[in-house]
């Protein structure tokens, strides 16, 4: 599957853009210019040589802050897709195998996290347990995980009365054999779609937390707190949310190329689009290379 996303432009695009994210989460904040949270006199000044990104109302380095800041908010949205894919994923295959019981308390508790404003729950959940980055986003993701329950339950019932699934149980296989043997290679591709669609809105919730103080305690610099840190003087500059939002914005977009790739190239949208590229190939190799000074 990897190559056969790879073999997509937009897939190669969305790759390349969330492997220089993740660069950048790894390695940002030990090519910071300069110490993220020292403050100087030289407050919201533009950028120069010394600062190339300008600073901030406290004459902190914006270009330091930002690179620093990318890893929380990187590390902050794989929390939430791991969380929902663990907590969605798994109740929603063993949902189709383990009885009627088990099935039933597992939809009543997706429609009920369904019900749940993740925002205001995530603000309560921070009020009672402290504010910490790693709480607000695991209960973030636990809200998020009805995503993931359907969509392993669907694919799981789609070929949960296959011939040789059946074949298997009445063999005596265990339902756990048979999960890992052969429901999961089938339900694998619409959790993958959904595990990079998620990832996205990871970087959305993320950032809508850090914009409002949540998660994280200040001065530590993340994507959403840059855009936060200067709204009350837009006037003098008006550029600075540029640089983050940029950021938020490049990311998002990757991770839903990579989930539309993902789709494209998987099921039977991926099978005809490789029979295609068979038969061009298959053309092109039957027709051979055209003459170099070409017909006259």
């Amino acid at each position: 599957m990897v190559r056969r996303v790879l073999a997509l432009p937009s897939g190669r695009a969305a790759a390349a853009v969330l492997a220089g994210i993740a660069l950048l989460a790894a390695f940002g904040p030990l090519f910071a210019p300069q110490d993220p949270l020292a403050t100087s006199d030289h407050t919201l000044a533009a950028a120069s040589g010394a600062h190339w990104l300008g600073t901030d109302y406290l004459g902190r380095d914006v270009l330091s802050r930002l690179l620093d800041g990318s890893r929380i908010s990187v590390l902050g949205s794989l929390e939430v897709a791991l969380t929902a894919l663990v907590v969605g994923a798994v109740p929603g295959i063993l949902s189709v195998y383990l009885g009627r019981t088990f099935e039933w308390i597992t939809l009543r508790l997706a429609d009920t996290l369904v019900a749940l404003p993740f925002l205001l729950f995530a603000v309560a959940v921070v009020a009672l347990l402290g504010n910490g980055i790693t709480q607000a986003m695991l209960v973030t993701g636990a809200l998020v995980s009805p995503l993931f329950y359907r969509v392993s339950r669907a694919a799981t019932l789609a070929v949960a009365r296959s011939p040789y699934i059946e074949a298997a149980i009445v063999a005596g296989a265990s339902i756990g054999w048979v999960v890992r043997r052969h429901v999961w290679v089938k339900v694998l591709p619409p959790i993958a779609v959904a595990l990079a669609q998620t990832i996205g809105v990871g970087f959305v919730i993320v950032s809508s937390l850090t914009f409002l103080g949540i998660g994280v305690q200040p001065p530590a610099p993340t994507w959403g707190g840059l855009l936060a840190s200067d709204l009350g003087y837009l006037s003098q500059r008006p550029w600075a949310p540029l640089a983050p939002a940029l950021l938020i914005m490049i990311t998002v977009w990757a991770c839903n190329a990579l989930a539309d790739a993902v789709r494209d190239v998987s099921g039977e949208a991926g099978r005809a689009l490789l029979n295609s590229r068979r038969a061009r190939a298959n053309r092109l190799d039957r027709t051979g290379p055209a003459p170099a000074g070409g017909a006259r």
